[in-house]
């Protein structure tokens, strides 16, 4: 299968942030730990050793144990379970939500950039073991953002009224999903065994906590991958301390409003990406999530009539920890502080927040992780590689917008030179030497020699614009397939692996999509890769 690799920044469809970080620049450098090399994680091994508590990996493990109960666990997952008790292994980390069907494809690429780095990992440090590690964003409350998927350019999507955190929610209404997503199938072996897929994970299970388990354990179960549920009282238990100082000192707000200061003064085009509260905190039981706020020593639950005293809250905390559910400046922290993690995988938004979040992993005396962009994949079938080599079009062309690209491809194709710089250069020229001539008799004409200067260039940029819509005129059929061919591999002008999902690419390819996938990516590239299959 030919691959090619392209730099992150020349696809155009990375942050400028994102992009600093992957050159290492220097400004960026006190925003993150360690850069991830794979020299570098010897040093993160040990400084995560010490750091980590013996007595974390019993809670970790029968909680995992716990949480598997029921679950055809494969033999190597059981391996890395019992890998877990011992002090010489660690976790590399992805998250995400609870999308339905696993939602976007990027979701695989996180996985299997997790996956492929233990590998990569024990080759490198074999006297350590590396487990990888899928955390469900269990506690989430965001239903709107997981409640779909994309197939054929088609929304499949859930309809149900939802409250409180989506892993509790029972599955009410997928039956019908999984009517509308069958009707679009064929009668293929691959086909069929999508709709058994679907079925068993969400057919068959209680709640979405489960039915994402049993899926992702489906697929990836034989590698290995070890799935966190974090929304469980003893593995909050040892989080406590953390949400303690949470509720009654708020550092989080202080030293991460710190940082995304800094980052703006650093430059004003990096996103901040969350801003924190005063309590980073909710409060979760049966359909509630809600956000705890503290006025005048008192604490409350928004939208509710629930409320304590301090003491009264920190009884609370200390009798029913699961109750309290960390957000998205909190979550990171939790989970570095229940796993033995050297490294966390994920996008560049996901990036960009944690870069927020050093200095309060810093003042919490917690070792703060290894950040690894995700590896990113576009992928392209035989017939799509034969049309753009008939087209004779370079695949990162295909990154630009299609406005850029039609008039690349037509200067680029087109029989006659639209590129009019030479003459405007020589023009130029000239007018330096009638500058000349002004400054040398009457330094009065110099405005008016700048302004036909201007009016000149002004004509002749004219004039390439006329040529130029004229000859994609002319081309209009050859320019439609180019576009054609983009909007295929680039729907709704967005990177494939954002909007389509595994299951169009499964219907092609079966279940030999995701050997192909674990062969060619390469978590420590560091590069965006186009892979043919």
């Amino acid at each position: 299968m030919p691959t090619k690799y392209i730099p992150f920044k020349e696809t155009h469809y990375f942050s400028s942030l994102i992009c600093d970080y992957l050159d290492e620049k220097d400004h960026l450098k006190s925003f993150y730990h360690r850069f991830p090399s794979i020299e570098n994680f010897e040093a993160q091994i040990h400084e995560k050793q010490i750091a980590y508590h013996p007595d974390k990996r019993k809670i970790l493990v029968n909680a995992l144990m716990r949480q598997y109960g029921g679950l055809q666990i494969s033999s190597l997952t059981l391996t890395n379970l019992d890998l877990l008790k011992e002090e010489t292994t660690f976790t590399i980390t992805t998250g995400h939500q609870l999308n339905i069907f696993t939602g976007p494809f990027y979701f695989f690429y996180k996985i299997i950039s997790t996956i492929n780095l233990c590998k990569e990992l024990k080759e490198k440090y074999p006297n350590q073991n590396f487990v990888p590690v899928y955390w469900m964003a269990t506690e989430d409350h965001d239903f709107e953002e997981i409640n779909f998927f994309n197939f054929k350019g088609q929304k499949v999507q859930w309809n149900r009224e939802a409250f409180g955190a989506v892993g509790e929610l029972d599955l009410d209404g997928l039956d019908q999903v999984y009517e509308a997503f069958a009707s679009q199938l064929n009668k293929t072996t691959n086909a069929e065994e999508l709709k058994q897929l679907f079925r068993s994970a969400y057919l068959e299970h209680g709640n979405l906590t489960k039915a994402m388990r049993y899926l992702v354990n489906e697929l990836f179960g034989a590698h290995g991958l070890v799935i966190v549920d974090g929304n469980d009282a003893d593995l909050k238990r040892p989080f406590i301390p953390y949400m303690e100082d949470e509720l009654v000192n708020q550092t989080s707000i202080e030293k991460v409003s710190e940082a995304n200061k800094h980052l703006n003064d650093l430059d004003g085009n990096y996103k901040i990406q969350v801003n924190p509260r005063e309590i980073n905190l909710f409060y979760i039981t049966q359909n509630v999530r809600e956000r705890i706020v503290e006025t005048d020593g008192n604490y409350q639950v928004l939208n509710t009539d629930m409320n304590w005293s301090k003491s009264e809250m920190l009884k609370e905390l200390s009798e029913h920890p699961e109750r309290f559910s960390p957000n998205v400046i909190m979550r990171p922290l939790f989970q570095e502080v229940i796993l033995p993690n050297l490294c966390y995988i994920g996008g560049g938004g996901e990036l960009a927040y944690w870069l927020q979040l050093k200095s309060n992993f810093d003042a919490q005396k917690v070792v703060f992780p290894m950040l690894l962009l995700r590896n990113s994949v576009l992928i392209i079938t035989d017939k799509q590689k034969e049309k753009l080599d008939k087209l004779d079009v370079e695949v990162n062309d295909l990154f630009l917008n299609t406005s850029e690209l039609r008039t690349k491809i037509t200067k680029q194709v087109s029989k006659i030179d639209i590129d009019f710089s030479k003459q405007k250069d020589h023009l130029k020229q000239q007018f330096k030497d009638l500058y000349k001539l002004a400054e040398q008799t009457d330094k009065s004409f110099v405005g008016a020699v700048s302004a036909q200067e201007t009016k000149q260039i002004n004509g002749l940029e004219n004039l390439e614009q006329r040529l130029l819509k004229a000859q994609k005129r002319k081309m209009s059929d050859y320019l439609e397939r180019v576009t054609e061919l983009q909007k295929a591999l680039f729907p709704n002008e967005s990177l494939q692996e954002r909007q389509m999902n595994f299951s169009e690419f499964y219907l092609e390819n079966g279940d030999a999509i995701l050997p192909k996938l674990l062969e060619h990516l390469e978590p420590l590239k560091g590069e965006f890769l186009v892979l043919t299959i």
